[in-house]
């Protein structure tokens, strides 16, 4: 199937996820770029406040058994799509493991055709948001743009 490469600047994370996770389930390959410019609508400390309460969630027993809370962008967006494939079915892991997320653009896609999914453009948005990115550092990520390989200044 061909492998589709998906440019997430700017996309609301909720819709684009869905747009994705169809794509996934028709046996396309589905690169995402620039995850951490993904948008979350809603006031941002609302959206940290709620974020942050899930990070509580553990198994009291063994807390190393999960659930597991990832603070890296591409790891964050890849567990919001694992939410809407049957995961736990053939059909749905399979999908899942045909899903790859990338913090900012990877020298391997910088001359392949990027698309946008226009159903999950949030330049029409009224309401306040915040970028995947500032939640993921509010939440733990400790992001130095001078260690990233794909940093441009």
């Amino acid at each position: 199937m061909p492998n589709t490469v998906v440019d997430a600047e700017g996309a609301i994370l909720g819709r684009l996820a869905s747009k994705v996770a169809k794509r996934l389930l028709t046996g396309e390959t589905v690169d995402i770029v620039n995850v951490e410019k993904i948008v979350i609508s809603g006031k941002p400390a609302s959206v940290i406040k709620e974020y942050k309460a899930k990070l509580d969630i553990r198994s009291k027993y063994n807390p190393l058994r999960g659930p597991f809370h990832y603070r890296l962008p591409d790891r964050f967006v890849r567990r919001v799509i694992r939410g809407m494939l049957p995961y736990k079915k053939p059909k749905g892991k399979n999908a899942f493991h045909r899903l790859k997320c990338h913090i900012s653009i990877p020298k391997e896609f910088e001359k392949a055709k990027l698309i946008k999914i226009p159903e999950a453009d949030s330049t029409k948005l009224t309401v306040k948001r915040i970028s995947v990115g500032e939640l993921c550092i509010q939440l733990g990520w400790n992001y130095d743009p001078k260690l990233d390989p794909n940093y441009k200044e």
